[in-house]
């Protein structure tokens, strides 16, 4: 869909009078005032077609007035609508505490009544019709930035005038693309939450979550496009609030991050190939802490994955120490019996829980100094996470402004040196200080859900709904350590996750049903044709669109730690870390229309031979298409049955089909897809090649009691005889080449197809010639023929 249908589409009838005008700036980019220009045409598709006049100053002047006078009614209508929608929500919050106040006898005064279910529902109505209003200033703000971007883009196309510098810096002087609606969506979904349970939330160790360990959790991945951020928190902090594991400390924007540095050995990859591969005993070991760079408190993990079939689940084990420490441990000079003795100490843990940190702590020390693991990977992302406390039955994360950063010395530049991660960085998103190859700035979020499915329990519906919609791209076994060292060094991994070739491809779906936060009665659709010279200016490549990585609808919660920046002296300074100024970045489908028809459609113009040479290309190329699809249809070729959805695709998919695309690994590099092997493949394997060993030692059996054992042996005999020899040996010889060939498949884990298409087809079609000719030949030898 072209940017212009999509803006007339889109519309909202509250701010129907407060978006860009994007036709009008469209119009004025056609109507330059200059002397004509006389330049040869060009036959290039790709170039969109330049006014019949020279683009003046004058006109550069009228432009750039119309253009500043969109940017402040924007700006303008945002800050109003935000003030207003924090002013309603500060009233509703006193309200609610009010209500739920008097439902305590203790506190409620002579006065008052007890709160009756009508107030409760009229608050809970409020809370909705406030969470689409965010919902819709999101939206707001997202397109009318689309819209600045792309007009800036034709502009500097069309006229060849060089804006985007100028203006990019004249709208951080008004940015309302990066306003943060995260704390409103937390109030939100606390107060939500209140009004739901009737002012008795659930209450518990909101870090915990329960006893995690007793739970048995199906847990997927999601992608999530930047357009669809804000809207997916507020569905889902309607059903499940956010979780804030601690609720006396005041919240700082900080709390949000989470920053991991991964080891691995950069000589073999080991970690890397095992977590890829997802073999038996396969390892991730990282150090990571929440918050700034000035958190004392390090987490040492290490994940262990288990194949379903060892009947034991996959672990995620951990034990802290202090920043001061970690490099003392790592290098083997600080022993975890030391370490732990000082945390006995404490006497905060049990004799047992000590033993398996010490254990634990042993171990990764062993394997970081046996295998010589080094710090290669780092990740950054602000996380968002929903789940009721002392409750894991759901339990959803949302990431955001995910970055992979460099942390090795191997290509000579000291990154981190002989410490155990590099200082030069914190948690200032998107470390645009940083030079492009040490960095990699994921352009989706990662949603994650976690559901406890054990004992026959279904899936909440509107989980079901959510993780099925439009909103969501279902990525699963995606791992931020796989990703990050992929895509850092491409000259020393060969090996590539699954989806990495989906990375160029527009996740966004359309909207299937009726889902979401929307108000479709304050929509308005409006109608309007656009003439051909509409499309002169949509046929820019709109896979070069520039899009800033702190749109406040689209990022977490750290585009706070960005909004903070906004309020101090020197703007420009604050904001040089952005990347929004040179990054690219598709928003929308790419407005050029299909090539063959453009070029149909100017021949038809031209007249002429040229009309009638393109007219004949155009009718053999159709009729070309329909023959091949006729031959295809009409060719003999095996038909694929029905296969009934799974149970598991049915829980997360519901009834809706999945899109197959096939992709092809870049040269020299290869593309792993996840290989499910449980010990019954072997058996499976060996079985089959039993039977075709049994089968040929009956066909030898036959060869031999010919040859020995017949009334008088003669010629017929021993030709029959031979042919049974040779088609036993045959299929011996080949029952063993297909058996070494699927070990070998299984043991690496490669994808090939494990049904054999050509062998038994090939066996029964020589034992039918086998038979028939002694038949014939035996006949013969008795004159019965």
């Amino acid at each position: 869909m072209k940017f212009g249908e999509q803006l007339r589409s889109s519309r909202i009838k509250e701010y129907e009078w407060y978006y860009i005008d994007y036709e009008d700036l469209k119009n004025q980019l056609k109507s330059a005032s200059g002397p004509p220009i006389d330049e040869p045409s060009t036959n290039s598709k790709k170039e969109p077609k330049r006014p019949k006049k020279q683009w003046t100053d004058d006109d550069e002047a009228r432009f750039l007035g119309e253009l500043d006078k969109q940017l402040e009614k924007v700006f303008n209508i945002e800050r109003v609508k935000n003030s207003e929608v924090q002013r309603v929500i500060q009233t509703e919050e006193t309200e609610i505490n009010n209500i739920v106040r008097r439902m305590d006898a203790r506190q409620r005064r002579e006065d008052e009544q007890e709160p009756t279910e009508e107030e409760f529902i009229q608050k809970e109505e409020a809370l909705s019709m406030i969470i689409a209003e965010v919902h819709d200033l999101s939206k707001f703000v997202q397109l009318n930035y689309t819209g600045f971007t792309k007009i800036i883009k034709k502009h500097d196309k069309v006229t060849r005038w060089q804006l985007k510098p100028v203006w990019v810096t004249h709208m951080k002087s008004k940015p309302f693309y990066k306003e943060d609606y995260d704390a409103e969506i937390a109030k939100l979904s606390k107060l939500y939450n209140l009004v739901k349970t009737r002012g008795n939330p659930a209450t518990g160790d909101s870090a915990a979550g329960g006893s995690q360990g007793s739970f048995v959790r199906q847990t997927t991945k999601y992608w999530v496009h930047p357009d669809n951020v804000t809207e997916l928190k507020l569905i889902i902090g309607r059903h499940l609030p956010i979780l804030i594991y601690n609720a006396e400390k005041k919240q700082d924007p900080a709390d949000a991050a989470i920053t991991s540095i991964y080891y691995d050995n950069p000589e073999k990859w080991d970690l890397y190939e095992g977590r890829l591969k997802k073999t038996e005993g396969a390892e991730a070991i990282r150090l990571r802490w929440y918050g700034g760079m000035r958190n004392e408190e390090i987490f040492v993990e290490r994940k262990t994955h288990r194949e379903d079939w060892t009947g034991e689940q996959s672990v995620k084990a951990r034990f802290n120490m202090k920043e001061k420490n970690v490099n003392a441990y790592l290098r083997g000079d600080l022993l975890p019996a030391a370490m732990i003795e000082k945390v006995r100490k404490e006497n905060k843990k049990t004799e047992q829980q000590l033993a398996e940190q010490e254990r634990l702590a042993q171990e990764v020390q062993y394997s970081v100094l046996k295998k010589g693991y080094v710090p290669v990977c780092r990740s950054f992302y602000n996380r968002t996470a929903f789940q009721l406390p002392a409750d894991a039955r759901v339990r959803i994360s949302l990431d955001t402004e995910l970055t992979m950063i460099r942390e090795d010395n191997l290509d000579g530049v000291k990154r981190c040196g002989n410490n155990w991660r590099r200082m030069d960085i914190g948690i200032d998103h998107p470390f645009s200080q940083l030079p492009d190859s040490d960095v990699v700035r994921f352009p989706y979020a990662i949603l994650e859900v976690k559901l406890q499915t054990q004992h026959g329990q279904e899936t909440p519906e509107w989980v079901r709904q959510l993780i099925s919609s439009h909103l969501v791209e279902a990525v699963p076994k995606f791992s931020k350590f796989i990703h990050g060292v992929a895509s850092l060094f491409p000259d020393r991994i060969n090996l590539l996750p699954f989806w990495m070739p989906q990375m160029d491809v527009d996740i966004r779906k359309p909207i299937t049903y009726d889902f979401g936060l929307k108000r479709s009665k304050e929509r308005v659709t409006t109608s309007g044709s656009t003439s051909d010279d509409d499309d002169d200016l949509d046929s820019d490549d709109e896979a070069e669109m520039d899009v800033d990585p702190h749109p406040g609808p689209s990022n977490g919660a750290s585009s706070t730690a960005a909004a903070e920046g906004l309020a101090t002296a020197d703007l420009e300074d604050q904001t040089a870390e952005d990347v929004a100024a040179d990054e690219d970045y598709p928003i929308y489908e790419s407005d050029d229309e299909d090539e063959s028809a453009d070029a149909f459609e100017e021949a038809r113009r031209v007249g002429g031979m040229s009309y009638y040479s393109a007219l004949a290309k155009k009718y053999t190329k159709t009729a070309g298409q329909r023959a091949w699809t006729a031959l295809q249809a009409m060719s003999p070729h095996p038909r694929g049955s029905l296969v009934p959805l799974s149970n598991r695709h049915q829980m997360f998919f519901g009834g809706q089909n999945l899109q197959h695309i096939k992709f092809k690994a870049p040269k020299g590099k290869k593309i792993y897809v996840p290989v499910r092997v449980e010990p019954k493949v072997y058996f499976a394997a060996e079985r089959t090649f039993l039977g075709w060993l049994e089968f040929s030692i009956y066909i030898g059996t036959i060869a031999a009691t010919l040859l020995n054992f017949g009334a008088k042996p003669n010629m017929v005999s021993f030709l029959a005889a031979t042919a049974f020899t040779v088609l036993a040996v045959c299929s011996l010889i080949y029952s063993v080449g297909i058996y070494v060939y699927r070990c070998g498949a299984i043991r690496e884990r490669r994808v090939i197809k494990y049904h054999d298409r050509f062998g038994p087809t090939v066996l029964c079609a020589a034992l039918f010639v086998a038979v028939a000719l002694n038949f014939a030949f035996e006949g013969r030898e008795r004159h019965i023929w």
